[in-house]
């Protein structure tokens, strides 16, 4: 019997309504889904926390809190991003180390833990520390296509990962470019060669991801994950729904579809009334041309949206093209945030002015090792072109950050902003916006504080 970790709460509103799923049209559900018989629910991490401040003007910390207190049966899942945490740079090891502690306090059981370019040294801080503290790590692999991505690379990560005391180890196919044998076989190694549990992971992308998900099971996939419709489907996942029937009655999971189909029938509700304004067809549909380019179609919305400001709409084609001769350049990295927006905002570059032309500061940074180190070499005569005189660093780049928690802690206290210890970490990780967001807390923080002062005054203290 499989295993499910449900994504409803997390990545199929991200894939499909741009994070955008408010904590007060979650709560109605969370009983439900608290006896739904799903092993864990992944509800934090990933574009949550930056949307919530950014645009919905919640507290992520509040949404974790009350979902912890309203789910108690499945553990609590965050997808966690290495040195990155939440974000899209690295952090100095101190606010990784305390971004970890307050996340298990507030309620994470399990933290899945990825690097964008599998460099297992930006996933090391992150993990040793959850492991300190009692927590589920799941160490995950980033899935992507390329001449160096083979099965005996995939099982080097996981090797390094292993050596770390993961838990599990998850297999992460973001852009939904996994196929069912290769799926198949990478499961069926992962399981003979260190005989952990395994946990599959596929978009819906390109249409493949239910037939991954049958034969990872028959390989011995542990756990796989699935929404429920209609967050699912299209850029999302499979639906559980779907997977229940599809899977033989010896692998079924242990799920409550009567209780789901209540889920559903709330989604269905909300979704086409309060969220209607954010539902675009395109991404409810699978798109077979990703499993031939292995550009997400997010990048490609970009593009259009980048080349359309200079009147370069009709370049697009061309930038599609470089996009694969700048991976290449870069030595393979996956399509995943960030590098999926760094070579992509240089394959732009490239075709408009001459390839390394002009150098974002991104691929600068990139170039220079400040974001790891690529699955394989980059090109030297890019190198060259990129750095001129210098050259890569060969150390951890969280190495070379200075530790910043008590700074930002003591900026917090003096600008008034202070009202919890998680506030110092929502301004670690995005200190501009975490300023306009404690903004619209402040007449509350100032009434509680005139409170406390009158009850001082009273007391004689």
């Amino acid at each position: 019997m499989v295993k499910v970790v449900d994504l409803t709460l997390r990545d199929a509103h991200q894939s499909l309504i741009a994070t955008r799923l408010r904590t007060e049209d979650m709560i109605p559900i969370l009983d439900k889904i608290d006896k739904a018989g799903f092993y864990a629910i992944e509800m934090w991490g990933g574009a949550t926390f930056d949307v919530m401040i950014r645009y919905l003007k919640e507290d992520p910390w509040e949404r974790l809190k009350i979902i912890r207190e309203r789910v108690t049966k499945p553990k609590l899942m965050m997808l966690l991003r290495g040195q990155n945490l939440v974000g899209y740079r690295h952090y100095p090891d101190d606010v990784v180390e305390k971004f970890v502690e307050y996340a298990y306090k507030n309620g994470i059981d399990i933290f899945r833990v990825f690097d964008a370019l599998n460099d297992v040294r930006n996933m090391r801080t992150s993990i040793k520390k959850a492991k300190s503290m009692g927590a589920i790590v799941q160490g995950t692999i980033t899935y992507t296509v390329s001449p160096v991505h083979t099965i005996d690379h995939y099982l080097k990560v996981a090797e390094e990962l292993v050596v770390l005391e993961v838990d599990h180890l998850t297999i992460k196919d973001m852009a939904g470019i996994l196929d069912p044998y290769t799926c198949y076989q990478l499961v069926k190694s992962l399981k003979e060669e260190f005989k952990i549990p395994v946990d599959v992971h596929s978009h819906f992308t390109g249409g493949l991801a239910v037939a991954n998900y049958i034969k990872a099971v028959e390989a011995g996939a542990d756990f796989i994950d699935t929404a429920i419709s209609p967050l699912a489907f299209g850029t999302s996942h499979p639906s559980i729904q779907t997977m229940y029937y599809a899977l033989p009655k010896e692998h079924k999971p242990d799920v409550d579809l009567n209780v789901i189909r209540e889920v559903s029938e709330y989604l269905n509700k909300i979704l086409f009334t309060k969220y209607k304004d954010l539902l675009d067809i395109r991404v409810f549909m699978p798109d077979p041309n990703v499993l031939e380019h292995q550009i997400p179609g997010g990048m490609i919305s970009n593009f259009l949206t980048q080349l359309k400001q200079v009147g370069a709409e009709d370049k697009l084609k061309e930038v599609l093209e470089e996009v694969k001769r700048v991976r290449e350049d870069l030595g393979w990295p996956p399509l995943v945030t960030p590098a999926s927006q760094i070579v992509g905002a240089q394959a732009v570059l490239n075709v408009l002015y001459g390839r390394y032309q002009v150098v974002a500061k991104e691929t600068y940074n990139y170039v220079k090792g400040l974001y790891g180190k690529p699955p394989a070499p980059i090109k030297e005569e890019v190198i060259k072109m990129v750095l001129k005189n210098e050259r890569p660093i060969e150390s951890r780049p969280a190495d070379l950050i200075e530790p910043m928690y008590e700074k930002c802690r003591k900026e917090v206290i003096e600008k008034g902003y202070y009202s919890k210890e998680e506030d110092v970490l929502t301004y670690c990780l995005f200190p501009d916006v975490a300023q306009e967001f404690f903004k619209t807390r402040i007449p509350q923080i100032m009434v509680k504080q005139r409170e406390k002062d009158l009850w001082d005054e009273i007391l004689g203290y």
